[in-house]
């Protein structure tokens, strides 16, 4: 009689990857058409091939970007760990990278809506090839060069793809539908992205076992170095105008003196702050009960559902489920803020947080190309970037407020740090409805001041 040995350690069910990807596939292939005159397939609104042509070159380079983000954040982690790098020094580490954010990374919007994104983009690129440089030459992180680096970096890609591409589909001259389909496009290919840099981060450790934690390191000095070559010589952006008085002058009218741009910015704060929370607690709340659990295959089904969200994003702003778009987000929002509620009560039973962090990552899948929407409705392309950097500036101090307390005081629960992201939520939903009722009158979509 043989001996069955049971192993200990969880893994989710493979059916769900499996469900997430064939209900994805789905979504595309029935997209709901918003006119009569628009075909079904992602990338005919474009008359002219010039617009096509640059639809697929920004998104092969958004998916190249997105491959470094995931490589040197979840992989970076891991050679921290493989040289014994204690959990407070990892607190620190994050604590420093969130301090450059916030005074920083904050003016970084600003600073690329006057001199362009075309120069900011290559600045993106160089902080990553100088992490990815400094560890494949000396085989050791560098801790705080690394927090600060990548955390600007991060901030860069927060806002720089997405006000160049908006003010690209201005300057082709193309319909709002076109970009609508490409803000979620763009959280779609994010996400598949990180799904497959962690594919090649895993098939780079397991090939190179005597030097594995430089191997990821190795790839990003290669993508950096392509990405360097096509912004610098593939892409053309027309010589910014506007001075720094004319700038501010502007901000003041049109952002800071607007209360519908304040309203979509404390959503924004929030939203952005709930996901930085599941990015840190998701780990020790899913093996808070002892049991051994294969992260490693729980994190493509929280990315694959948020994948599965950005799909629905063209269900529900021009399909048969068409709602305001304000609406949409006050739903979403209730939810979020209703499962992280559950989950900061800790809820041990693991197959229910999996669920509820599908659900969750679902719901950002729908809320992120939304609130891009809206800043297209609400917010001038010359000021877009600047407005993004800003609105997260509240998320980032937070979040170091919290870090601090928890590195030097050890007295902040994980389940308070979920249940103030709940509270953000539920507030970025009355944001939301108040939005809804200041913008009754007709949208206005900003092409040119």
């Amino acid at each position: 009689m043989g001996v069955i040995v049971e192993s200990d350690v969880w893994e989710p069910n493979p059916a769900l990857c499996l469900f997430f990807f064939v209900a994805c596939c789905f979504s595309i292939y029935y997209l709901p058409n918003s006119s009569t005159t628009r075909s079904s397939a992602i990338f005919d609104h474009a008359p002219s091939s010039s617009f096509l042509r640059f639809q697929t070159s920004f998104l092969l380079l958004y998916s190249l970007s997105s491959v470094m983000e995931g490589l040197l954040a979840v992989f970076g982690e891991y050679e921290l760990a493989y040289h014994g790098v204690s959990r407070e020094h990892m607190v620190i580490s994050l604590c420093v990278g969130y301090t450059a954010a916030l005074f920083v990374g904050t003016f970084l919007g600003m600073l690329s809506d006057l001199i362009g994104q075309r120069k900011v983009s290559l600045l993106f690129c160089l902080l990553h090839l100088l992490v990815a440089l400094w560890r494949t030459v000396t085989g050791y992180p560098s801790v705080w060069l690394a927090s600060i680096c990548l955390s600007l970096a991060s901030m860069i890609f927060f806002f720089n793809f997405e006000t160049w591409m908006v003010v690209e589909h201005d300057k082709l001259e193309q319909r709002q539908d076109s970009v609508n389909d490409m803000f979620w496009l763009m959280t779609f290919v994010e996400s598949s992205s990180f799904i497959g840099s962690q594919v090649v981060g895993n098939w780079l450790i397991g090939s190179h076992e005597k030097t594995s934690f430089l191997a990821p390191s190795s790839a990003v000095v290669i993508m950096a170095f392509s990405a360097l070559a096509y912004v610098s010589q593939g892409w053309k952006e027309d010589p910014k105008s506007i001075i720094l008085k004319d700038y501010q002058t502007k901000f003041h009218t049109y952002i800071l003196g607007d209360k519908r741009v304040w309203l979509l910015s404390w959503t924004q704060a929030a939203i952005h702050f709930s996901i930085a929370v599941f990015w840190i607690t998701w780990a020790p709340t899913i093996v808070a009960d002892g049991r051994k659990v294969s992260l490693g295959l729980v994190y493509p089904c929280v990315l694959g559902a948020k994948m599965l969200g950005s799909t629905a994003f063209s269900w529900f702003s021009s399909g048969p489920l068409s709602l305001r778009t304000e609406e949409c987000l006050v739903y979403a929002c209730i939810i979020m803020g209703f499962v992280s509620s559950v989950v900061a009560f800790d809820y041990q039973d693991i197959e229910i947080l999996l669920m509820l962090f599908c659900i969750f990552h679902a719901c950002v899948g729908l809320v992120l190309p939304s609130l891009a929407r809206l800043r297209t409705m609400y917010v001038p392309n010359e000021l877009r970037g600047g407005m993004m950097s800003l609105s997260i500036a509240p998320s980032n101090a937070l979040m170091l407020l919290l870090l601090i307390q928890a590195c030097f005081y050890q007295n902040m629960e994980n389940s308070t740090i979920i249940a103030m992201a709940a509270f953000g939520l539920f507030s970025a939903a009355g944001c939301m409805y108040m939005l809804k009722r200041l913008g009754k009158q007709p949208h206005q979509n900003w092409h040119k001041l």
